[in-house]
């Protein structure tokens, strides 16, 4: 039985699926799209909505207490790779991306800040593809 287990295993160790989870919700909130196999489109949804909804909160604790803000931002920092490195060499803070660019697009919206497209089979070996993407962007 499966009670209580969460989560897709992906053919990957433990460390290898944490990485990969983490890349690939980082390159996420970077390019606010990526293309993906379903699989790990599908493993990677949840997380990634469950971290704008900590941002979103974290915002609005900001405002009230300061100390709340940032132990949001150190949680959301422990779970993505904050610094990325453009290939012309310049360094984005994803971080700081997801909490004064994405967070406030959501702030009206309940859930759902995620859209999976089918784009049909990879050629190499027919794995589903599909782009994950952030809506309103």
């Amino acid at each position: 039985m499966r009670h209580r287990v969460a989560g897709k295993k992906l053919n990957r160790s433990r460390g290898h699926r944490t990485a990969l989870r983490r890349n690939l919700v980082t390159a996420l909130f970077h390019h606010e799209r990526i293309e993906t196999t379903e699989a790990k489109a599908k493993a990677i949804r949840s997380q990634a909505e469950k971290l704008i909804t900590l941002a979103k909160r974290g915002l609005a604790a900001e405002q009230e207490d300061p100390a709340r803000g940032v132990h949001v931002r150190r949680l959301v920092a422990g779970r993505i790779n904050r610094w990325v490195t453009e290939p012309d060499g310049t360094v984005v803070d994803v971080l700081d991306k997801l909490f004064t660019e994405i967070a406030p697009r959501y702030a009206d919206r309940p859930g759902g800040y995620t859209r999976l497209y089918k784009v049909g089979p990879r050629r190499g070996d027919a794995a589903p593809m599909v782009y994950l993407e952030l809506v309103e962007s």
